[in-house]
């Protein structure tokens, strides 16, 4: 089958390059069957009819409606754990530089530039600048995903006593954690306990705003606060008055806004997190990885919108991959349909997701039109495609 696809903002080449001779480029959205974003805006975008699925090139899909999208059978990938090293390693670099006051230095030794005896005037001036050391230091990580993992180890290595909180951490992911993380069941010993607290978990109804006033009245004093995950995980008006009144030492995140920009206190840096070249390229191959399984083989990896579900290669005469309204009964249905058309069933994967389900299924033989148009009818089915 032959695919178009269009980018919404720069994808990176090592990862477009994978795409085969069946892949053609449109820069119209409303003529692709597939698109691979980062940050633009998709709420304003009417999908065309042929639009399969969205890759977002990073983790966040804020920029995407993708539970619009779930109920036109539209799949929205994201690319967890692509990009958790460049953020992982820019929370380590937020954590020193709101320690040691490195920024202020650099710029003081800009303003004396011209002083002929700078060296000696710099051994004098640097006491302003001093600060603390990491290593000794309780930080304490919201979140253990992908990028919580990475800097939780991190900072183990770096001589920190590390608690972790995550009231979804699988099993796997705390495989791992280093053990020589504590994993707390509140996150309130957080609050408490650490000198510095890092949030890596993303911006939900139940997340956003979970740094206010009476989460700071919990912490230490001179507690260091930084937040590369999303602004709106922090109540900042709460955060100006906890910097104004000394409770908390400093507030590092990675999204300018007008409220925390050159504001006392706030150390804010132009959303670099996953602006490396290595990240990029990762995201860029991952993305393009998903789709192509999605479209070639129907499989669904790392969706935010439609369960995981995979049947691996498509190697059978037929592949059915089938989006539906998670329904009693709904896999009886499809297989009544096949199997009144003598249609031999070799494979089924059926999985579901809140109000959506997916259902793969392998045949012996190529799908009949007729079988097509009979599950395409189901009341409760949104997209019908042929795989194969």
């Amino acid at each position: 089958m032959n695919y178009k696809y269009t980018c919404l903002n720069p994808i990176a080449e090592c990862g477009l390059k994978s795409l085969g001779e069946n892949y053609a480029r449109t820069e119209k959205f409303e003529e692709a069957d597939a698109a691979f974003v980062r940050s633009a805006k998709m709420d304003e975008l009417v999908p065309g009819a042929n639009l399969l699925a969205v890759a977002r090139a990073g983790a966040g899909v804020n920029n995407i409606p993708h539970a619009e999208y779930a109920k036109k059978g539209i799949v929205v990938f994201n690319t967890p754990g692509a990009n958790a090293n460049g953020v992982k390693e820019l929370v380590i670099a937020a954590m020193l530089i709101a320690s040691r006051d490195i920024v202020g230095g650099i710029e003081w030794v800009k303003a004396n530039a011209a002083d002929p005896a700078i060296n000696k005037a710099a051994e004098k001036a640097k006491k302003a600048f001093a600060g603390t050391e990491i290593q000794g230091k309780k930080l304490g990580v919201i979140g253990l995903g992908a990028i919580g993992q990475k800097v939780a180890n991190a900072a183990v290595g770096l001589g920190m006593d590390v608690l972790g909180y995550d009231p979804y951490l699988s099993v796997d992911a705390a495989l791992r954690l280093s053990t020589e993380v504590k994993v707390c069941k509140n996150v309130e010993a957080i609050y408490r306990d650490c000198d510095f607290i890092t949030i890596h978990v993303p911006a939900l109804d139940s997340t956003k705003g979970m740094i206010n006033a009476e989460a700071i009245a919990l912490m230490k004093t001179g507690v260091i606060v930084v937040n590369a995950a999303r602004d709106a995980l922090v109540n900042e008006q709460d955060m100006l008055a906890a910097l104004a009144a000394g409770k908390v030492r400093k507030y590092v995140s990675d999204f300018p806004n007008a409220t925390t920009a050159a504001q006392k206190g706030c150390l804010v840096i132009p959303h670099l997190g996953a602006s490396t070249e290595e990240a990029e390229d990762n995201c860029a191959v991952m993305a393009v990885k998903e789709m192509r399984d999605y479209l070639e083989n129907g499989n669904i990896v790392n969706s935010v919108n439609y369960p995981a579900c995979s049947l691996g290669p498509a190697t059978k005469p037929g592949r059915l991959a089938i989006l539906h309204r998670n329904v009693a009964n709904m896999l009886g249905t499809l297989t009544s349909i096949l199997g009144n058309s003598k249609v031999n069933i070799d494979a089924v994967a059926n999985k579901s997701r809140g109000d959506f389900a997916y259902t793969l299924i392998d045949v012996d033989t190529p799908v009949p039109a007729d079988v097509v148009k009979a599950i395409a009818a189901t009341e409760a089915v949104i997209k019908v495609r042929v795989v194969k």
